[in-house]
């Protein structure tokens, strides 16, 4: 007999027992992939603090599963301890999300006394939320162990009920001041691009927080009236905290992740255009760079400029300054635009100068050729050796007789 299909609510309820380990590999992974920068940069109070963030998280659906759930009330040998316990890591990365929002907006050096005051009462309520829930959880009687309802199981019963309203509503508190403060410095200009995008995945992630809590609190007043939204709360709740979870790791990794493989991907490019000139260069001095095994993509960068702009200058007797003029002349001529004519009149030029270096005697040049052009362009001129067929017709042209009329047809 075949199965009917299951609905969303039927879904979760399937795979509840080991539906929040999905996030929580999702955040170890993010922890994981942040800790080298972190432990390198450790002076870094930012990096610190989505360390410790990505941890709090990553806390939350680990306590939260249904199997260590158990395992702490059995190990503590208390009835629902897991339930203060969550709700404390919650709160925490609730109020750890909001210092940092404040934190990373106003910048490390701003201590101007509305942001130290801010942050003073962010810490004071956070800790004072934390608190009063250990505080109602030992004056409640919660004998019946609940895995995955307890929020609905309990909306009744004297002190738990309090605890439960009160974890959600810090929650929700700083949700909302949290998704406000991101979305108005979205709206700031002059953005990086990586940290606009963060942030818009710190709103979405956030949004997504607020409707986990308006589940939660939904369901929580059904009870309250004598009525059974419960699925909210098991069903509707938990893939909301699961996907708010993973962008806000998204939104806190973004910038910084985003920004040094940026880095990274422009220092490879670098590498990339710079070869065509390299070997070039390498065939004038008959050596390269020498190389070594841990060297960094920036230091073989830097290496490579410099080795290139060395074996240009000891090129520069070799300069042929009227052959460049003639050059761009022509690279002009055939319809290249002003930058690619300079740069291609560069390296027809830098192959003219090969060339004579490695033929008899020395060129006589009667005042020495300025290459404070070629040393700064080297990238320009590298990426149009890769272009044999455009130098060779700029080539043909410029050392076309003087007297013979050149007419170029587009």
């Amino acid at each position: 007999m075949t199965e009917l299909a299951l609905s969303p609510a039927g879904f979760v309820n399937e795979f509840y027992p080991s539906f929040w380990w999905i996030p929580a590999g999702i955040l170890a992974a993010a922890l994981a992939i942040k800790l080298p920068s972190i432990i390198r940069l450790w002076k870094d109070p930012m990096l610190r603090a989505v360390g410790g963030l990505l941890l709090l998280a990553l806390a939350v659906f680990v306590f939260v599963a249904p199997s260590t759930i158990a395992g702490v009330n059995r190990l503590t040998g208390v009835s629902n301890i897991s339930a203060p316990w969550v709700y404390s890591l919650l709160t925490a990365f609730g109020g750890a999300c909001l210092l940092l929002i404040i934190t990373w907006r106003n910048g490390l050096s701003d201590r101007s006394a509305r942001t130290r005051r801010a942050m003073r009462w962010v810490i004071i309520g956070y800790s004072g939320v934390i608190a009063a829930l250990w505080v109602l959880f030992a004056l409640a009687d919660v004998p019946v162990e609940r895995l995955r309802d307890i929020d609905t199981y309990y909306a009744n019963t004297p002190y738990m009920r309090e605890l439960i309203l009160l974890y959600l509503l810090a929650h929700t508190n700083s949700s909302l001041i949290t998704n406000y403060l991101i979305w108005n410095w979205i709206r700031t200009d002059g953005l990086d691009a990586w940290l606009r995008w963060g942030l818009k995945f710190l709103g979405v992630g956030y949004a997504l927080q607020l409707a986990f809590d308006a589940a939660k609190l939904t369901a929580l007043v059904a009870r309250w009236n004598d009525r059974d939204l419960d699925w909210l709360s098991t069903a509707v709740a938990p893939p909301l905290a699961c996907l708010a979870a993973i962008l806000v790791a998204v939104g806190f990794i973004l910038p910084h992740a985003g920004q040094y493989l940026h880095d990274r991907c422009r220092v490879r490019l670098a590498l990339y255009e710079l070869r065509p000139l390299y070997l070039l260069m390498r065939s004038v001095s008959g050596r390269g760079v020498p190389f070594v095994l841990r060297a960094s993509a920036e230091l073989r960068l830097i290496r490579r400029e410099t080795f290139i702009r060395d074996t240009l200058l000891s090129l520069a007797r070799f300069i042929d300054e009227d052959l460049r003029r003639r050059s761009y002349e022509a690279a002009v001529g055939l319809g290249f635009p002003a930058p690619r004519a300079k740069a291609l009149a560069a390296a027809v030029t830098i192959l003219a100068a090969t060339t004579a270096r490695s033929g008899p005697g020395t060129p006589d040049r009667t005042a020495d050729p300025d290459t404070t052009d070629l040393l700064r362009e080297i990238g320009a001129v590298s990426r149009e050796l890769r272009h044999d067929e455009d130098v060779r017709r700029v080539h043909s042209l410029a050392t076309t007789t003087p007297d013979e009329d050149v007419r170029v047809t587009n």
